[in-house]
């Protein structure tokens, strides 16, 4: 399989990330579209994410030094040229045939950070291959479901540090699916020649014998359902830094920072999962307030400006990975439209930045936020 990507020309008249989304809703079939950009049961997280963001009015500064600004961050001993990274996608060659490696080859090529889907339909080695002697790129990480046979758990682990990757991220809000009913009345099954390769040969546990009255759910597929005790393992089993994907409450990052683990990204699972479940933007701050000075973080879900990434950042994340908008660019334009992307993003957020009199990340605080209904002034 070839490495280099398939660069189509972009479409016209795309200058922002809805500009892609509405784009790649034309070229999408029905089951492909019900994937990638459906949510759980009546999608009110999926559409409260967004809404979060576009509820916090900024305040900004004017006649502020600006000269000399930029968007660079500090991320687990690195020097991010911005703090834009790709989240985990499965399945990508739904959207393209070049699927992962496109995305692996722009977020390269704009010095984003990627972080690869267990789920991925391109292998872990062949993604790591292609990019990561790559100079200027951003951070390479694995993002990891924890399944059910350790052995193969550990397999995947020794592969991801094998092949480069320079942390894990476990996912660990989605024990189960969420009632995706958009997916199930599109009758939505995976195209042939699309599958998680990097599981192929996983081992699959015998079914449980359940007695009269048992769960299907909690006694079946839950029975192997991690638990802080598998985090513990699976930190004793690597030497990359672990971080943990879809942490919402105070208490559960808490622990997280006991456990001294390396990050934690605030998510909801893009609404995906649990539906009425808190947006992103409104459980960052409690996580924040909690254990921002022991723990970086990071936050996802219906990030779609670059004003939203500002607002991320004032409220206490240090980076922010997007999720189904780089799916609509690769849908778009292959590697060419994931990069186009990141750059509308990044542009934007040096604009906001500009207009709010910041220079750089590190002087956001809450104070650029206008509260609604806040008394401004003295």
């Amino acid at each position: 399989m070839s490495t280099v990507p398939h660069l189509a020309p972009l479409p016209p008249g795309l200058v922002s990330l809805a500009d892609h989304e509405a784009h790649a809703r034309t070229r999408l079939d029905d089951k492909a579209w019900a994937y990638f950009s459906g949510g759980a049961a009546d999608e009110l997280t999926l559409r409260a994410n967004r809404c979060a963001w576009e509820q916090l009015p900024l305040l900004p500064r004017v006649l502020q030094p600006l000269a000399g600004g930029h968007t660079r961050v500090q991320l687990l001993g690195r020097t991010l040229a911005h703090p834009i990274l790709l989240a985990p996608v499965a399945y990508q060659k739904m959207a393209h045939p070049d699927g992962e490696l496109a995305s692996a080859h722009a977020a390269a090529a704009q010095g984003a950070g990627l972080v690869l889907s267990t789920q991925a339909s391109v292998s872990l080695e062949a993604v790591a291959q292609a990019v990561r002697d790559e100079a200027g790129r951003g951070p390479l990480w694995f993002q990891l479901y924890m399944q059910p046979d350790r052995g193969y758990t550990r397999e995947l682990v020794q592969r991801a540090e094998g092949s480069g990757y320079e942390a894990l991220v476990l996912t660990v809000d989605a024990p189960v699916h969420g009632a995706r009913d958009r997916e199930r009345r599109a009758a939505f099954h995976l195209p042939p020649g699309v599958r998680a390769v990097n599981l192929d040969g996983m081992p699959v546990p015998p079914p449980r014998p359940l007695a009269c009255g048992d769960s299907a759910l909690f006694s079946g597929l839950l029975a192997h359902a991690p638990t802080w005790d598998d985090v513990a393992w699976l930190q004793a089993q690597t030497r990359l830094p672990v971080l943990l994907k879809g942490v919402l409450h105070p208490e559960d990052a808490r622990q997280a920072a006991r456990l001294n683990l390396a990050g934690l990204i605030v998510s909801n699972h893009g609404g995906r999962t649990l539906d009425t479940a808190v947006a992103s933007a409104q459980a960052l701050p409690p996580i924040a307030d909690a254990v921002a000075e022991s723990l970086p973080l990071l936050v996802d879900g219906g990030l779609r400006r670059g004003t939203d990434v500002l607002k991320a950042l004032a409220l206490g994340a240090r980076a922010v990975l997007l999720g189904r908008p780089y799916i609509w660019g690769l849908t778009n334009a292959g590697a060419l439209g994931v990069a186009q992307v990141l750059r509308l993003l990044r542009d934007e957020l040096e604009i906001a930045m500009a207009l709010c009199g910041v220079r750089t990340l590190d002087q956001l605080t809450p104070a650029v936020l206008g509260r609604h209904g806040d008394r401004i002034g003295p």
